[in-house]
């Protein structure tokens, strides 16, 4: 293959699924990103929070249903975006397959791991934005924020690990981040 041919080649889902057993990746744009394993606090973030979450959706008759990482998001509607947010909130279940979602969800949030910090500031508010993601929230253990993008209403709000984050999908839902013990 010559460089012009390899320059101009792309990754497709396939190169996803052919990956070796254990091996993690996201694709924007036909560029495939590696995956590093998640630390404990990292982990601990996302079970607290979809459980929060979860819990909220049951406690209120809620449609919408949570799926931590990894969960395949096949955010747009060709073979070159594949993402693992940490957590999804999917409210139209039509979007909902044996192998993910098909299309936006409602909600993502994604815990910022310092392999991920350029990925999670930048190409994917970027492309969760573009793709029709109702909420973003960059959750940040090690500046202790969380940065909520509500793309619906162009707002923006930014809150520390000690306050209590409202949502913008649900009215009267907030987390309360100084109950989240990362120890």
């Amino acid at each position: 293959m010559d460089a012009l041919a390899e320059e101009l080649k792309y990754n497709t889902i396939e190169d996803i699924y052919h990956l070796p057993d254990g091996q993690r990746a996201e694709l924007i744009d036909g560029e495939l990103f590696m995956m590093a394993a998640p630390d404990r606090i990292h982990q601990r973030l996302v079970m607290m929070l979809s459980n929060s979450i979860f819990n909220y959706i049951q406690s209120h008759n809620g449609d919408c249903e949570v799926y931590p990482s990894p969960f395949a998001v096949f955010l747009n509607a060709d073979d070159k975006t594949y993402l693992e947010p940490d957590i999804s909130v999917i409210c139209d279940k039509n979007k909902l397959t044996e192998k993910g979602c098909s299309g936006a969800p409602d909600w993502i949030i994604e815990i910022v791991s310092p392999s991920s910090r350029q990925m999670d500031y930048n190409k994917k508010l970027f492309q969760y934005r573009t793709a029709g993601v109702r909420e973003y929230w960059i959750a940040d253990p090690a500046k202790q924020q969380i940065l909520v993008y509500n793309f619906e209403s162009d707002a923006f709000e930014q809150y520390s690990f000690s306050d209590k984050a409202k949502t913008g999908i649900y009215e009267d839902f907030e987390i309360d981040f100084s109950k989240i013990s990362l120890e």
